[in-house]
């Protein structure tokens, strides 16, 4: 499945389930949310999203706690599952997920290249799920966008009963 038949589907799902959703991206800078908006229609659930390069910004906007970023680095599952869930209050959005990893081309906070997380936030619950990408830069990107297109259609399956 294409990205873009990716994108649509978790569109399509969110409008027939009058679910919200919001992201947070790191490595990604912004891509999940471009793909959700490709779709004809996301304005209805699409709230919005944080691109939050820096450190800084994750903990400013998405309430990051500092201390686990400088102990364990932006690259962590706590880290991404944070974001969801500062991406979901901050937006308001029924669900949330996030994208935090290395694209390369250096390994970083001791993480390496192609290591990514994607974090997902909702009424039921929240986590986050290691992924391991090969490829460069951009195929790493685009991996990660894919994956977390992936996981909002997974939210959106488990959301029914928990859209409060």
């Amino acid at each position: 499945m294409t990205t873009t038949q990716r994108a649509g589907q978790v569109i399509e799902r969110a409008i027939a389930q009058h679910l919200s959703i919001a992201t947070a991206e790191s490595l990604t800078a912004g891509l999940i949310a471009a793909e959700l908006a490709t779709v004809p229609g996301a304005s209805a659930v699409l709230r919005g999203g944080v691109v939050s390069y820096a450190s800084e910004v994750k903990s400013a906007l998405l309430s990051v706690d500092e201390g686990l970023l400088a102990t364990a680095g932006s690259v962590d599952p706590q880290v991404a599952e944070q974001m969801a869930l500062g991406a979901r209050r901050a937006c308001g959005a029924d669900l949330a997920v996030s994208a935090t990893g290395v694209a390369g081309p250096e390994p970083h906070d001791g993480k390496g290249v192609g290591t990514v997380y994607i974090g997902w936030a909702y009424a039921g619950g929240s986590g986050a799920q290691a992924h391991h990408f090969v490829g460069g830069r951009d195929a790493i990107r685009a991996q990660a966008t894919q994956a977390a297109l992936q996981q909002l259609i997974q939210l959106l399956e488990q959301a029914g009963g928990h859209a409060d």
